[in-house]
């Protein structure tokens, strides 16, 4: 139960969008720029990354969330699985989206993780500033949404069905689009 009162058929970010659309508008159009709008970075590589850095921060409803998102757009749930479990070496994705996980991974530890050697190896795979920004602030962002979804009790389904739903949703249609479509 969250701690605070939310609709009961809105489980994660959606009850807390809903209980406050004047900070939602925002959020959404940060994600939408983050993990939709064109970039030399896949739409499945940046939701890869969202769920990565979620699975390590143990948020449930974002891991899962964006994990679906990232299987429709890749057409592959096991690589979500894979990159999820912390298998990054064995992942099927490209050495510089690795490397760019790697970065991710230490955001969500720290920002000072991140060292110059990680910045080299990625631009030695082929990752753009651009890349690079993108993938620090996708980190640094998912992991407030993280703290904010878990940091109100917000309820995550158990249902994988759920998290497919929403992902196809999104996929299709990006964050600026309505909550109260998605089933």
């Amino acid at each position: 139960m969250a701690y605070i009162s939310l609709p009961e058929d809105l489980p994660g970010i959606r009850g807390l969008m809903n209980y406050r659309p004047e900070t939602a508008q925002p959020l959404n159009q940060l994600v939408d720029v983050l993990l939709q709008k064109p970039s030399s970075l896949g739409k499945g590589e940046r939701e890869l990354i969202a769920s990565y850095v979620s699975s390590l921060n143990k948020c449930k409803y974002c891991s899962n969330t964006h994990g679906a998102v990232a299987k429709h757009h890749l057409g592959d749930g096991e690589i979500v699985e894979q990159v999820k479990a912390n298998n990054i070496d064995t992942a099927s994705v490209s050495s510089k989206v690795k490397a760019l996980l790697n970065i991710a991974g230490k955001v969500q530890r720290s920002g000072r993780s991140v060292t110059e050697k990680d910045i080299e190896k990625a631009r030695k795979e082929g990752a753009t500033d651009k890349e690079l920004h993108d993938t620090v602030l996708i980190a640094a962002s998912f992991c407030m949404f993280n703290r904010y979804v878990d940091g109100l009790g917000t309820s995550a389904p158990d249902d994988p069905e759920v998290y497919d739903q929403i992902g196809a949703y999104r996929a299709e249609n990006g964050y600026q689009a309505p909550n109260n479509e998605i089933k």
